[in-house]
């Protein structure tokens, strides 16, 4: 007997009734991301980051010294874990399953993560390409800024549906949707 499972998201029903159109303050959820936790072992931590930014088709977001999480969402799964393991001085792991993708994007992004977040969200300090693991709607998340106007947020899976519904509350007066990635 063949069983026929579907991929379902964990944030599946919270989307549902959010598909209207985009308006510019916008939450997106990506639905298969593929992300990996990357260990520097000690003595090891230049050598791993040298590594990781020599690998084509990641994103590679600092969370603390010699700890990397990698993001990709052209790349599957087992192609990132080949690319990966050939690392020297790293352990890596798998987390695609256990952790969700979200981005917030519009000219408002700052003002509704200031009211989630307790670190200053300004151009000036927190450049594009910087990321920090931080408390996020007092859930433990690895917040980016990928863009101007647009950041990441890589959270643990059982948390998501709580930090979705409060930024989405923290968004209401300025108008943010919300909706799967395309």
């Amino acid at each position: 007997m063949a069983l026929n499972l579907v991929h379902r998201h964990v944030l599946e029903d919270h989307l549902s009734g959010f598909e209207t159109g985009i308006n510019p303050n916008h939450l997106s959820v990506v639905r298969r991301p593929v992300i990996f936790s990357v260990l520097a072992l000690s003595g090891r931590e230049g050598d791993v980051e040298a590594a990781l930014g020599a690998v084509a088709g990641f994103s590679v977001r600092r969370c603390g010294p010699g700890e990397w999480l990698v993001v990709s969402e052209a790349i599957g799964p087992e192609a990132a874990a080949g690319a990966l393991a050939g690392i020297d001085g790293a352990a890596v792991a798998d987390q695609s399953d256990g952790k969700v993708l979200m981005a917030l994007i519009g000219p408002s992004v700052r003002k509704i993560l200031s009211k989630c977040v307790a670190i200053d969200l300004h151009r000036d300090v927190f450049s594009e390409g910087q990321s920090a693991n931080m408390l996020c709607c007092q859930v433990a998340a690895n917040v980016i800024r990928v863009g101007d106007d647009r950041f990441e947020i890589i959270l643990p899976r059982s948390y998501a549906g709580f930090l979705f519904d409060t930024v989405m509350e923290m968004g209401r007066e300025y108008a943010l949707t919300a909706g799967f990635r395309p």
